[in-house]
Formats: C-alpha cells, sequence, structure tokens
C-alpha cells in the first residue's frame, strides 16, 4: 500500500512545528527527515508540537477517514461482541460483515487501517522520546524531558496495548528498535512503559487532555487484570481509589448522574481517567470524534448511517428482579417489548411494567422515550432496517439537540463532541472489584459494586424530558435498580461483577475484550447467536470458533511488507 508509511517533514512556523506525512514504506521504524534538519526540532516548543500530534491520533482520524481506527473499536471488535448489530444488509460496509459474521480475513481493510492507525501512534510517541533524550535539546530542564518522555511512553504503551487486545501477537516498537517481529509476548514491555509514566509523570497538568500520574497507575493496573495477575492489581487499585485523582487535581469520583458521562458539559470530571479529548474540551486534541460517523440513528437530524445497533440481548440485560436486581441466566428466555414491524404514527404502548436498570435508556434509544433533548424516539424511521439493525438506536456517543448548532457546521453532522472513554472511574471500580474477588475479598469488591449502582439508583440518573430535572416527566417505564445485600460466594459474585461490567460500560468498547479475557467468549456468544438467529436470520450463518476468533487476523499487506524490509510477523493461528 503506497500510502500507508510515513516522512515527518517538520516546517517551522511562527515557532510551531507542524508535521506532514507522506508516502514511504517503512511506517513502523521510519526517521524524521524532510526540508529542515533535526536540529531545529530539538528544542522545547518544537517537541512539544510533536508531543500533540501523537495525542492528536488517539482517535485514528489523524492517520485516516475511515471508521475502523476508532478510540472505542466498534467498527472491529464492537459488532463481534453480543452487545450490538452491524446494522445494514452484508452488502454495505462488507468489512464490517465479516467481523459480525467471524469470518475475517486478513485482506480486510478494516484491520489494515486499524494496523496503521495504532502503529502510527507507537511512531508519533517514539519520535518525541528519541528528540527528546537528545543531549542537543538545552532549552529543557532534566525534569522537563521527563515529563514529556513519560507521556510519549504513556501514549506508546496506549497504542501497543490497543493492538494486543486486537491481534495478540504484535511487535513492540521502541525507539531503537530497528528489525521486529512477533515471535514474543509484549505485555512485559507495555508494563513498562506505564510503570515509567506512572513514577514520572505528575499528579495535574496544566492541560486536563494531558494524561497524569494516576491515568498510568490505571492503565498499569488494566495491563495486570488482562494478564490475571489480581493481586497486583488490587495493590495498585488501592492506591488509585485511595489518592488518584485527574489531571485537573479532583479526587477521583463518580459523577452524580449516569448520563453527565455522556453529555460534553460534564467533560474533564472527576470521573475522567483517561478520555480522547475532543474540541470542545479546549485540550491538546484539535478536532471532535468523528471516528463514529457510522454508528448514528439514520433518520432524524443525524440523516446517517445505522451501523452499530444495541442488540435485543443487552436490551434483555436490563431487566431486574423485584429486589432490581440482574436477573445472571434468565434475562434472555424473554424479549423486552419493541416496536419491531411497527410503523411510525402507530399505536404503541411501551411495557411500563417490567422492572428495568435505569441505565438502558441512557445507553439504548427504543420508541416512545426521551432520546436526550430531541424528544422521544420516534420508532422505525430513525432504523435503516429493522431486519438487520432490530428497533433500538446507539444514545451515548450521540449529540443532543443542543449541540447540533455548533457541531453541524463543517457539513458532516456525525460527529461529537463529547469526550470518548478508555477509562473512567467507575471502569476502575469495577475492575478492582473484580481483582478483589479474584483474591478472596468478597465484600470490599460488594462495596465498590454498589457504589457504581447506587449512582444508577439515584432518581437524578433516570430518563426525564429534562435530563436531571426531577420535577419533569419521567420516562414511560419501570425503573428498579437495587444493591446487593450480600456475596454467598466467589462464582455469584463473579457473574455479578461481570454482569455490571456490561451494564455501566455498554456500548464503550469494552465488552469483547472482557468476555476473551474472562476465557467465555466462545460459550456466550455461541449462545448469543443461537437465540438471535431466529430474530436476524443472516446470523445463521456465524459461528464463533474457540482458540481462533479471540484474535482477529493480522493484515497480509503488513506481512508482506515486513517481510519485505527484513522483518517477520507470523499469522495469528486459523487465519
Amino acid at each position: 500500500m503506497k500510502n500507508t508509511n510515513k516522512i515527518i517533514i517538520a516546517i517551522i512556523l511562527t515557532g510551531f512545528v507542524t508535521v506532514i506525512y507522506s508516502c514511504k514504506e517503512d511506517f513502523l521504524t521510519a526517521q524524521p527527515y524532510g526540508q529542515y534538519g533535526l536540529d531545529q526540532v530539538k528544542n522545547k516548543k518544537a517537541i512539544d508540537a510533536l508531543l500533540v500530534g501523537a495525542y492528536g491520533v488517539l482517535d485514528g482520524q489523524g492517520v485516516n477517514s475511515t471508521w475502523a481506527p476508532s478510540a472505542v473499536n466498534w467498527a472491529t471488535a464492537g459488532v463481534a461482541a453480543d452487545d450490538a448489530y452491524k446494522g445494514t444488509d452484508a452488502n454495505d460496509q462488507p468489512q464490517m460483515t465479516e467481523v459480525e459474521m467471524y469470518q475475517s480475513q486478513s485482506a480486510n481493510p478494516y484491520f489494515y487501517d486499524k494496523w496503521v492507525a495504532v502503529y502510527e501512534g507507537v511512531s508519533r510517541a517514539n519520535d518525541v522520546i528519541r528528540l527528546t533524550s537528545d543531549p542537543a535539546v538545552v532549552d529543557m530542564t532534566d525534569d522537563e524531558k521527563k515529563v514529556v518522555i513519560a507521556q510519549a511512553r504513556f501514549l506508546r504503551g496506549h497504542y501497543h496495548f490497543d493492538a494486543k487486545r486486537l491481534w495478540n501477537k504484535v511487535p513492540f516498537i521502541s525507539d531503537t528498535t530497528t528489525v521486529y517481529n512477533n515471535s514474543s509476548d509484549i505485555w512485559p514491555e507495555i508494563e513498562a512503559d506505564f510503570q515509567f509514566a506512572y513514577d514520572n509523570l505528575p499528579e495535574t497538568q496544566s492541560q486536563v487532555g494531558r494524561v497524569n500520574k494516576w491515568a498510568a497507575a490505571a492503565y498499569l493496573a488494566k495491563c495486570y487484570m488482562f494478564q490475571s495477575k489480581f493481586t497486583q492489581a488490587k495493590a495498585l487499585f488501592d492506591v488509585i481509589i485511595t489518592s488518584g485523582k485527574n489531571s485537573s487535581g479532583a479526587a477521583y469520583g463518580l459523577q452524580d448522574a449516569y448520563w453527565k458521562n455522556f453529555d460534553p458539559a460534564y467533560d474533564n470530571s472527576m470521573e475522567s481517567v483517561f478520555a480522547v479529548a475532543s474540541a470542545a474540551s479546549g485540550t491538546v486534541d484539535g478536532s471532535g470524534e468523528r471516528s463514529l460517523g457510522l454508528a448514528f440513528p439514520y433518520g432524524g437530524d443525524f440523516g446517517c448511517c445505522g451501523f452499530f445497533q444495541p442488540s435485543q440481548n443487552l436490551v434483555n440485560a436490563y431487566k431486574t428482579d423485584a429486589n432490581g436486581l440482574p436477573l445472571f441466566s434468565t434475562f434472555n428466555n424473554a424479549d423486552l417489548k419493541n416496536d419491531q414491524g411497527v410503523a411510525d404514527g402507530a399505536a404503541y404502548q411501551n411495557d411500563n411494567v417490567t422492572p428495568l436498570d435505569p441505565r438502558l435508556d441512557w445507553t439504548v434509544g427504543r420508541k416512545g422515550i426521551f432520546f436526550w433533548d430531541w424528544g422521544v424516539h420516534p420508532g422505525v424511521s430513525w432504523i435503516r432496517d429493522q431486519n438487520y439493525a432490530g428497533p433500538f438506536s446507539p444514545k451515548k456517543h450521540i449529540f443532543s439537540k443542543k449541540e447540533a448548532n455548533v457541531l453541524t457546521s463543517s457539513g458532516w453532522k456525525n460527529i461529537t463532541a463529547k469526550d470518548i472513554y478508555i477509562i473512567r472511574y467507575a471502569d476502575v471500580l469495577l475492575m478492582a472489584a473484580e481483582a478483589e474477588i479474584e483474591v478472596g475479598s468478597l465484600e470490599v469488591a460488594r462495596g465498590y459494586i454498589n457504589r457504581v449502582r447506587a449512582r444508577a439508583e439515584n432518581p437524578i440518573s433516570w430518563v426525564r424530558e429534562v435530563p436531571g430535572d426531577l420535577t419533569s416527566e419521567q420516562a414511560d417505564a419501570n425503573y428498579q435498580i437495587g444493591l446487593y445485600a450480600s456475596f454467598p460466594n466467589q462464582d455469584y459474585a463473579r457473574t455479578a461483577v461481570r454482569f455490571e461490567r456490561r451494564l455501566e460500560l455498554a456500548q464503550e468498547g469494552h465488552r469483547f475484550f472482557d468476555l476473551v479475557r474472562w476465557g467465555i467468549a466462545a460459550e456466550t456468544l455461541n449462545a448469543y447467536i443461537e437465540k438471535e438467529k431466529t430474530k436476524r436470520v443472516y446470523k445463521a450463518g456465524a459461528v464463533f470458533v474457540k482458540g481462533k476468533h479471540e484474535y482477529f487476523p493480522i493484515p497480509s499487506s503488513i506481512i508482506d511488507l515486513a517481510t519485505k524490509y527484513g522483518s517477520s510477523l507470523t499469522q495469528n493461528p486459523g487465519y
């Protein structure tokens, strides 16, 4: 692919560095060169601009304009879980059909685009590390250099972590790598980057979009969780929960209302641990989030595109018992009433008797329920094709009416000013609970889970015509959510925390990866397919193969490039 690899040309204009990328076929290890010599970028201002560039590809959109590089991996991993349908027929975005049907091919351009995006991020981080480490940089103190390198190593760790979750067998590219392969596990290198960042980053930053010490601690603990290092994770979570704070210096905590996490007016809150910052935040990322562009309702003010549609299985998961607790084993026995096949304007009444977790209606748009400030969700006119998409719309990342005038000025409506969370504090609490359960501290875990549930239990978190206004009309639903009174045993506690992660974090880029790290992807997703294919008949040919589909195929063109330039990449098993 002739346009995949980079030349960095640093152009000095009024003291600012602009980074331009063009054709070169070694994008993993390319050194910066161009019209100006390296000496002209070996200064504090230029290095900071390069660091901003390393932050700037967190959403992948600084590299290419496809949907695969999204920070939440919705186009690659999101539709591979049981939380979402692709949403359209097989002929539209067939690359995503492969993912949904577990028929992915190594030539799929989605995987190629994602690979290029994450390793572009790695490359930019390495550029920062190399330049900052150069003794010729004399206008920075040693402490300033250490903080810049720590940010770059955090970002390098993040990009490698993203690649590791998707492909498992991936190369670790450091600032000194010249020849690479994927023959060894790169967890130690990823851990080392986050450990360095934890040890050397400050607790606060002058720009809230920049990572701090505690974001690094949370990401390091997340790495431990993916390796089942529960004792190490627990010890670190103890420190984070006691002392952690965001980059503005606010102690970590939960927003008082669940929906505030998805309203840009509340970006950079005490719940934000690490997020892809939007332009609305005024932080280091210079644009709104565009990589979810296809994942908007098909109708209404959006007009496109009807992908990433919440599944019936996900909706059913929000049903509760008389005590407001989840129905672990029976939630999917019967579907919550929906408007499948009901025309707009036709008589329809939602089920307002079945007890429901109120987080459902902030996660999913369903007919007759308030959808931000757009009024009630109208039903089928916002769905591209219910046969493929089902009757529900995504909601968390969709902009509100009050945001619309700001967001549509460029002509492309499907952009959000909301920060996209990679880690938020609810995620930290639930990972901590999981670690506590695995080391046998069930009561501590119950306390963490109940903190998350208590926030959802607060009526200020419930869907109303005016969010947060307890005097405005409540959605036509029977919201009931309760706290766990006890965890009778470890198995019950483990089921509870896993279910809670699904309810709290749905559509935020966690579900598929959670199923894989828990070792239950095959059994969970094949059971999901068996039931779903009676509703979405196109799923009849889908089968999740254990030992293969936990990871995606390494792009064949990347393997060919590696061979051409003296490196070696081995394809994942089964592809």
